[in-house]
């Protein structure tokens, strides 16, 4: 499968159809943003801007998150999906950050995936939306789908998928080029039955149905 576009291309089209935030979780701090992103994991973003709304009204520095017991986080999160495993990343890290960090969220990708729950993409997410910085492309479901479809990766993976895009994508894109795959995933690129007949790539994508039908 070979794309007839480059990723700039598809990048600027997109940019003529949506205006994404620079993430979809609700934040207001990079602590916020970086317990959301974990929260993220296998959840959907919808969920998570749900249950942090009562959470981050109890919790606003890593000291809030540790003076919770273990239950009581749990209880909080627990329509998130995996909530043990997340309670106990989110007060790993707290600890983390109140011993290493002065409390604050570090802003290099080596210290921030050196934290508990804290892998390549989420780190590229907070690096991107809380402190503007372009570190890598985070590959989510959305971006898997919509990059494999349009024929710019072959890889399976998201950290194979994240190396292929990060070679064809301008670097001062890298964080951009999420929100907006996200944005055409959710209202075009579905997983299933894509709507292509209104899809703006519908006469180049290798994966059109609408290419499909004509042949």
């Amino acid at each position: 499968m070979k794309q007839s576009m480059t990723i700039l291309q598809v990048i600027e089209k997109l940019e003529e159809l949506y205006s994404p935030p620079r993430s979809f979780l609700d934040w207001k701090t990079p602590l916020d943003l970086t317990v959301a992103t974990i929260l993220s994991a296998q959840c959907t973003d919808v969920r998570v801007n749900i249950v942090t709304k009562k959470l981050f009204k109890r919790c606003r520095k890593p000291q809030d998150y540790l003076k919770l017991s273990r239950t009581e986080l749990e209880n909080l999160i627990n329509s998130c999906g995996t909530f043990r495993n997340k309670a106990r990343f989110i007060q790993g890290l707290c600890t983390l950050l109140l011993e290493r960090h002065d409390g604050k969220v570090p802003k290099t990708m080596k210290e921030l995936t050196a934290l508990p729950g804290i892998g390549k993409k989420t780190a590229a997410i907070i690096m991107y939306a809380a402190f503007e910085k372009q570190e890598g492309i985070a590959v989510d479901t959305h971006v898997m789908r919509l990059t494999q479809r349009l024929g710019f990766t072959k890889q399976k993976y998201p950290d194979k998928i994240a190396l292929d895009l990060e070679k064809q994508t301008p670097r001062d894109k890298w964080g951009r080029l999420n929100t907006l795959m996200i944005s055409h995933g959710r209202a075009i690129c579905i997983a299933r039955s894509p709507k292509c007949e209104k899809c703006v790539f519908s006469k180049t994508c290798p994966s059109s149905q609408i290419l499909t039908k004509a042949k």
